[in-house]
């Protein structure tokens, strides 16, 4: 097994770390397996600000770029994974009749927040269990203005379970809600770990200033630390600039086999999905009457060390990370689910810059949902589309240095979470 790794790979500099996985997993590593060889994304843009950008607008922008990145027609793509969160049933059909009746199955999902990535999940569980050979995972959302809010008032709300569990350990206050469920996780880490106001500054002071590089940016103001802190108190430590806005976009990524990769000479610019996890909330999500555990933290500890185990890989060969910063608190908790740090240690992880350039990890060289935006639907295939620009070496001035691995962390309450695995092997010598 390993000798066969070893010619699929060969002179790769990402060698050992596809021979850990294929130790770990005891698979076959020319079977099964998923690569990303387009991406597309429009820019991310304040609800309304185009009035004649609808959502088959944004679906037709991002997939025809994500179909020329990959020098395919739209004739290969032989099924579609659609996520959006707001809209009727079958907008996924609506958005991509124009580009082609071919008669594909096309599949809407709705997963809260982790739409998107969970459009990609379902392609790569087609592609790898040898359903398809050519896969287009899209994500849009036109959203309305202001905090989040629920559609139906008349039938159960997905998050109430969540919102009386906080209940139950905090006081309901009259900010928005999903910045005290947010928030309300960030307190008890500062209670708990003495983590501290400007840690969470901090965070959202390093994405807004990476999107100033990011052309598909909704924000691309640069703020002081100062500027942050001082901004409008949303609830608890958050302030405006610590939340992520409502945005309209969509983003798109085109998921092929090996065998399609080959067949079509797009070797040189295939990106693999070494793996992918996703969860649903566990029972200690509510059991244990903790805020961090309330919003997800359990969700995306249990998912990243299933991945860590399938494929070998550890936070240590990672570089690059799109995490879900929904609010700064989030990133910080998240630090320490995913293992880029140890519980109770993320204000140190951030005083050591070990989060941007020159530190340990990279994260959110995009700008992150704080700054970037957080169109539902798109942002976790948004997510695909920085690391898979990463890892080809071609993510201009946000290029983190010498990247090898990506981690992708995408969370919707209520609840679902994906995290992904991403690599740049060199596939040129490893024809079937």
């Amino acid at each position: 097994m390993a000798s066969l790794a070893k010619a699929i790979f060969l002179k790769s500099p990402f060698q050992s770390i596809c021979l850990k996985r294929t130790m770990a997993t005891g698979s076959n590593p020319s079977k099964s397996r998923v690569f990303v060889v387009g991406v597309g994304m429009t820019k991310f843009e304040k609800p309304g600000s185009r009035d004649d950008f609808d959502y088959p607008d944004m679906a037709k922008e991002c997939v025809e770029s994500a179909l020329a990145d990959a020098k395919l027609d739209y004739n290969k793509v032989e099924q579609a994974c659609v996520g959006y969160v707001y809209g009727d049933s079958t907008c996924g059909q609506r958005a991509l009749y124009p580009l082609g009746m071919t008669g594909i199955p096309i599949y809407n999902l709705n997963n809260n927040c982790a739409t998107g990535s969970s459009a990609l999940h379902l392609a790569f569980q087609l592609i790898s269990g040898g359903v398809s050979n050519c896969i287009l995972a899209l994500g849009f959302e036109k959203m309305q203005k202001g905090s989040l809010a629920s559609v139906f008032s008349d039938r159960a709300n997905p998050i109430q379970p969540h919102v009386e569990n906080m209940m139950e350990i905090r006081e309901l206050t009259g900010s928005p809600m999903a910045a005290q469920l947010f928030g309300n996780a960030g307190l008890e880490h500062m209670e708990k770990y003495g983590t501290t106001e400007e840690h969470f500054a901090k965070i959202a002071w390093k994405n807004h200033n990476h999107s100033v590089n990011n052309p598909k940016s909704q924000f691309r103001d640069k703020y002081t630390l100062e500027q942050i802190k001082n901004a409008p108190k949303i609830h608890g430590m958050l302030t405006k600039l610590q939340c992520c806005p409502t945005s309209d976009g969509g983003a798109a990524a085109i998921l092929a086999s090996q065998q399609f990769v080959h067949e079509n000479g797009l070797e040189e610019s295939a990106v693999e999905i070494l793996g992918i996890e996703m969860t649903s909330d566990p029972s200690s999500s509510f059991k244990d009457k903790s805020c961090i555990k309330n919003v997800g933290y359990d969700m995306a500890k249990m998912a990243a060390e299933s991945l860590y185990h399938k494929t070998g890989v550890t936070p240590n060969d990672v570089q690059v990370v799109e995490l879900h910063d929904c609010f700064s608190a989030n990133e910080l908790i998240t630090y320490e689910a995913l293992g880029l740090c140890k519980e109770g240690k993320a204000g140190e992880f951030i005083d050591r810059n070990d989060n941007t350039y020159g530190g340990k990890y990279v994260v959110n060289p995009s700008g992150g949902l704080i700054s970037k935006g957080h169109p539902l639907g798109a942002t976790g295939l948004a997510q695909c589309y920085e690391l898979t620009s990463q890892l080809r070496g071609k993510a201009e001035a946000r290029q983190v240095k010498d990247a090898k691995v990506g981690l992708q962390h995408n969370l919707g309450l209520g609840g679902a979470c994906v995290v992904a695995l991403y690599g740049k092997p060199n596939l040129k010598q490893a024809k079937l």
